[in-house]
């Protein structure tokens, strides 16, 4: 299992931070901004890692949300989501994000009707009460 770490974000208005992937896996589909927890690193400190480098954000990690595993090209990704509060910093894409972006609940639904989503993202972020509330 590779351990990865998801900040589930919401801002004041409820829209849910997302990053369009610029790389493999998932290139070219939105989904919440993650990554691998590296070697000796907390999964809080891998969040907050995760998402400075990929939104430009600093969060504060909040509760596990869920766990999602993953197939990964040798083994499986098991991601434990988190959720964060946006503590600074000014939205912008980095690191493997293509684009992001604060997405409302008609947007997020327009990228889950063309496919546009991460595998299984919008069922799961469903099971967990946790789509965009704006």
């Amino acid at each position: 299992m590779i351990r990865c770490v998801g900040g589930v974000t919401h801002d004041t208005y409820g829209r849910l931070l997302m990053v369009k992937r610029a790389n493999a896996p998932g290139q070219g589909l939105w989904s919440i901004p993650g990554g691998r927890v590296e070697p000796g690193e907390s999964d809080a400190a891998a969040v907050a890692r995760e998402l400075r480098e990929e939104t430009g954000l600093s969060v504060s990690l909040g509760r596990l949300v869920g766990t999602v595993t993953r197939p990964a090209a040798s083994g499986l990704y098991e991601i434990f989501d988190y959720e964060c509060q946006v503590t600074g910093g000014v939205l912008r894409a980095g690191d493997d994000a293509a684009e992001a972006a604060w997405v409302d609940l008609a947007t997020f639904t327009t990228l889950e009707r063309t496919n546009l989503l991460s595998v299984d993202l919008a069922p799961t972020l469903r099971d967990w009460s946790m789509l965009p509330r704006a």
